[in-house]
């Protein structure tokens, strides 16, 4: 079978490129930082208006709370904002989801909020390459399948999450849910700055511990009170001792917080750490630890410790149908003239989720940009046109394909997408 000319479509990019780059701006400078609710709502807004001349159904949920310890050691409420789904063609053959997510790491009171051009074609951002540059990537794309002749013999849906930067606590079942009607799934959080895409991720789990002795005034009763920070202090020096026993497992202690005034001994303290495996089997063996470690300080006269958390996000390895679509990204990348290659990392992202739920995805089709998670965050404009080219091309690929993907039906014996 001759394959099709994809260029005139492909090309349609180009033309799209300066209109994404002024919505780019315009997310960009809506603070979404995952508490910023507001934000959160006003971006949900907006990118359901940029979506909407796609067509497909669109809904919105609000994924209300699941609960955290605050500083205090105490057990609260934690509100998500809200998230858009749209889903078009469910009865294709084949069914592609596509994830981003609206959030940021800087809160509204961050002093990174605004957006400039900086020299040698970069835009530098809040956002703007995590993962606002990828949103723009992913709906261009989207716009040019859907004005291509294979539209509607491909079958998409999109999930916009609000929280993927805290572990995607709310969205984490909606992500599975979808994961379970799709064949395969796109991601597009940034690439590496050197355009690599990553491969197998390690997972990830985020713990707070809260640490209660006894309060006694600091100079006249000294003696009868148990110093919380002292054993916050004990169990935080051998929680980092941890670090080289397993090959592949990291510990980050993060975060502490307790004590009052100097005058009185103080009875409570708190630590939050992040564990970091790149094997499932990690998982008990980090466990075990944290419980002797918790119980050498239970062990004392007068303390009490409890330890909160659990590992959210599973390793992500290379599976083989992992593999496969790697080298369908790659490929399509080399007739763009584009070498792809992937490498490991350490970072986790919602396609771990989609990988524990046994949907392969490659989950760094996004723009490419480098320092992330800082107020030095950029991207490069050009991205926005090769990767929207890329993935428009791969979509196009494997709606006029019916053999492109192999793990769709009548190509293996692997078929998914429940409820077609």
């Amino acid at each position: 079978m001759t394959e099709p000319d994809y260029t005139p479509w492909v090309e349609r990019i180009d033309a799209l490129a300066a209109t994404a780059e002024r919505e780019l701006i315009r997310l960009a400078e809506i603070n979404s930082g995952s508490n910023n609710l507001p934000g959160l709502r006003a971006l949900a807004d907006v990118l359901a208006q940029q979506f909407a001349p796609l067509g497909g159904t669109l809904t919105r949920s609000e994924l209300g709370c699941t609960r955290r310890i605050n500083d205090a050691g105490e057990e609260e409420p934690w509100e998500h904002g809200p998230m858009l789904s749209i889903r078009k063609w469910p009865g294709a053959p084949l069914q592609v989801l596509l994830v981003g997510h609206m959030d940021t790491v800087f809160p509204v009171d961050h002093p990174f909020q605004s957006v400039r051009a900086l020299p040698q074609g970069r835009l530098h951002g809040p956002g703007v390459a995590d993962l606002k540059g990828g949103l723009m990537v992913m709906l261009n794309a989207l716009s040019v399948l859907e004005g291509s002749p294979w539209a509607g013999r491909l079958g998409w849906e999109v999930l916009l999450n609000p929280d993927e930067e805290i572990g995607s606590p709310g969205s984490a079942p909606f992500l599975a849910a979808a994961a379970g009607r799709n064949h395969l799934g796109l991601v597009f959080e940034p690439s590496m700055p050197d355009g690599t895409l990553a491969g197998v991720r390690k997972g990830s789990g985020n713990f707070v511990v809260v640490f209660r002795g006894r309060a006694a005034h600091a100079g006249r009763e000294h003696h009868l009170g148990r110093n919380a920070i002292r054993a916050m202090a004990d169990f935080t020096s051998s929680l980092d001792d941890l670090n080289g026993q397993r090959p592949g497992v990291t510990v980050n202690p993060g975060f502490v917080s307790g004590g009052g005034p100097v005058n009185v001994v103080p009875d409570r303290a708190l630590l939050r750490f992040n564990v970091r495996i790149d094997q499932v089997e990690h998982e008990d063996w980090v466990l075990g630890e944290l419980k002797r470690l918790s119980s050498d300080i239970t062990g004392r006269d007068g303390f009490e410790v409890e330890l909160h958390g659990g590992f959210g996000r599973k390793p992500k390895p290379m599976t083989t149908d992992t593999r496969r679509l790697f080298e369908l990204v790659a490929d399509t990348g080399k007739r763009l003239g584009m070498d792809l290659a992937w490498a490991s990392t350490g970072g986790c992202c919602d396609g771990n989720n989609l990988a524990a739920a046994g949907l392969p995805n490659v989950d760094t089709l996004g723009v490419v940009g480098g320092n992330i998670h800082s107020d030095r965050e950029y991207m490069e404009l050009e991205s926005l046109i090769s990767r929207g080219r890329l993935s428009a091309l791969l979509l196009m690929r494997l709606a006029s394909d019916q053999t492109a993907w192999p793990g769709m039906p009548g190509n293996s014996a692997q078929g998914r997408g429940n409820g077609r």
